[in-house]
């Protein structure tokens, strides 16, 4: 077990290569992990098409799933929870691995501490190249949140939990208690209805949900959304209706999980008095935002931005999937499944199809 394969994405308009290359040995505070399922992330498809800019040749795929197959060492054989690790046990991880001694570590924000490396999302080196979802294995590097999995869990589904299950999670975090307030998301893809549900399993008083897809809105039903609003272009109107459903009192907690400019003006408008918005989609490039300063000052309204999620986040969002992966469809999330070597079918499946997600197969034995 000297060697592996990987999928090298090699920049947009390239096919796929894959590769086979050499483990090298592991560093004594890392873990050797095999992967077993990726699922495709909106950022995968960002990347792949040339939207989102990453340095190539890059190993894609950052929601993971795999079983620990070496500890080194001098890692504590622990999982971020406390559970004792071995070979074999089912994990995921963090998207990110930092120095948690680090001043934004010890702020709450290791994913910008120092030291950061983020899985999928790095360069393959001479170095380093099993870092991504693509690839038979993965190195977990020092400072990366590893948690054991429930064998309960469908893996596709476990898949999501290290990058939209999380960052919803830390979205609501943010917000502040949803309990008893009104509720409105932007943006009904795997973020979008992930959230919906967890402001509902929290005890939200009334959850909306706005989109351009009927098909996306009306899915949004099944995971505690109370009404749907088609956007289109329509601003005015759309401020209009969501007005009337509050009684004219504004909403507590905007989402915007869309990265859409006019989303998060609309949504800044929605707002009522002591308002918090949460801006979490635009993780690339967009026209600014237009704010009315007035309105934001006599409103007392916050704006909170979220790129990625801290390790107590993703113990609350696999904590959250435990327990609600059957109380909503979750299992209808992952549309289709395609094997390690159809990594390239996957990626155009997911791009004209436009399901929230795909999953690929590492491993053809699960």
């Amino acid at each position: 077990m000297n060697k592996g394969r990987l999928i090298a994405f090699n920049g947009p308009g390239t096919n796929l290569e894959i590769r086979s290359e050499t483990l090298g040995e592991l560093d004594p505070a890392s873990v050797l992990v095999k992967n077993l399922v990726t699922t495709i992330c909106g950022s995968d498809l960002h990347t792949f098409t040339g939207v989102r800019k990453e340095p190539c040749p890059v190993v894609l795929g950052h929601e993971i799933v795999g079983t620990i197959v070496e500890i080194g060492s001098q890692h504590s054989g622990r999982d971020y929870s406390g559970e004792k690790l071995e070979p074999g046990d089912l994990v995921t991880w963090t998207i990110f691995s930092s120095d948690p001694s680090s001043q934004l570590a010890k702020e709450g924000i290791p994913q910008k501490g120092a030291d950061l490396f983020k899985y999928g999302h790095a360069q393959l080196t001479e170095k380093e190249q099993f870092h991504g979802g693509l690839s038979e294995f993965c190195v977990l590097k020092p400072g990366t949140g590893i948690l054991k999995l429930p064998k309960e869990l469908p893996l596709e589904l476990a898949a999501t939990v290290n990058c939209a299950v999380s960052t919803a999670a830390g979205a609501v975090r943010l917000s502040g208690n949803p309990k008893g307030k009104r509720v409105l998301i932007f943006g009904a893809g795997m973020l979008g209805i992930t959230c919906a549900a967890m402001c509902r399993d929290a005890g939200a008083k009334w959850v909306g949900m706005v989109d351009v897809s009927s098909e996306r809105l009306n899915r949004a039903l099944k995971f505690g959304v109370d009404a749907i609003f088609e956007s289109g272009n329509r601003s005015v109107a759309l401020l209009a209706e969501l007005a009337k459903t509050s009684s004219g009192k504004g909403m507590d907690r905007v989402f915007d999980m869309s990265g859409a400019p006019e989303a998060m003006e609309v949504g800044l408008g929605a707002l009522g008095i002591g308002g918090v918005a949460v801006w979490v989609g635009a993780v690339f490039a967009t026209r600014n935002v237009q704010v009315n300063p007035e309105n934001l000052i006599r409103k007392l309204i916050t704006i909170r931005g979220l790129h990625n999620y801290n390790y107590e986040d993703f113990v609350y969002g696999l904590d959250f999937m435990r327990r609600n992966w059957q109380r909503f469809p979750f299992v209808s999330v992952v549309e289709k499944t395609f094997d390690f070597e159809q990594a390239e079918e996957a990626f155009a499946y997911a791009l004209a199809h436009k399901p929230l997600r795909v999953a690929i197969r590492i491993h053809p034995t699960i």
